[in-house]
């Protein structure tokens, strides 16, 4: 998925932040990036879905959105997206405050279609995944976010490695800021869709309370509140 045109290179846009702010850059890569069609899907319903925080502290990378969220024209909007949000209402954010304050991205932006087992949707292909990664990539140097969220399998992958999520979850990992500069913080949640079974299992349930216990704590840190408490 990319700003889509004959002459796309698959190169996403460079912003400068210097002399405009972060909300007035985001407005311009989300705009380019709600007109890409890199991928080429045939449905002309498939398009990009963007996140609607401007000036962001933290950025949640999920896989890819699903048919309700293209319909809906936001990420999270379907059974998973209820589920995820009461989780991070558990570490402090309701719904309202973590859409206005954290920026939700994914490592692609439209839907894949159904997974072939028939069992929720399809896994983006690497291709896919690699005609997306650059709005990814912007978007890291554009927020330069304090705290990233990975959920599922992929994108904890894309930031920590392909190790295994009880190795993962549960714990506050580091990584290099875009920028070279202060590390960024991370903690992965495991994948809120149904159609994962990791965290019906007691030990996996217990890493999760501990990660939202961790999201929490940054939270406070960095002075996100509720939308109630914004009132």
């Amino acid at each position: 998925m990319g700003a889509g045109g004959p002459g796309d290179t698959g190169v996403g846009p460079r912003y400068e932040v210097s002399g405009a702010s972060l909300e007035c850059a985001l407005r311009a890569h989300v705009a380019a990036l709600s007109a890409c069609r890199r991928c080429g899907f045939s449905d002309p319903a498939v398009v990009p879905v963007v996140s609607r925080a401007r000036a962001p502290l933290v950025m949640l990378v999920g896989q890819a959105p699903g048919q309700v969220e293209i319909g809906a024209s936001r990420p999270f909007a379907g059974r998973a997206g209820r589920t995820l949000f009461r989780w991070l209402a558990r570490a402090g954010l309701d719904e309202a405050a973590a859409r206005d304050q954290v920026y939700i991205a994914a490592i692609t932006r439209c839907y894949p279609g159904p997974s072939p087992s028939g069992r929720g949707d399809r896994v983006p292909s690497p291709h896919e995944q690699e005609l997306c990664a650059s709005w990814l990539e912007a978007e890291l140097e554009l927020i330069k976010p304090a705290l990233l969220i990975p959920v599922g399998r992929l994108a904890i992958s894309r930031f920590l490695g392909p190790r295994p999520m009880h190795e993962l979850v549960g714990r506050r990992h580091e990584r290099p800021a875009a920028d070279g500069g202060e590390l960024a913080r991370v903690i992965p949640l495991p994948h809120p869709s149904g159609a994962s079974s990791w965290v019906n299992v007691p030990r996996n349930r217990a890493l999760l309370n501990r990660s939202l216990a961790l999201l929490g704590h940054e939270f406070r840190a960095l002075g996100l509140t509720p939308a109630l408490a914004r009132v």
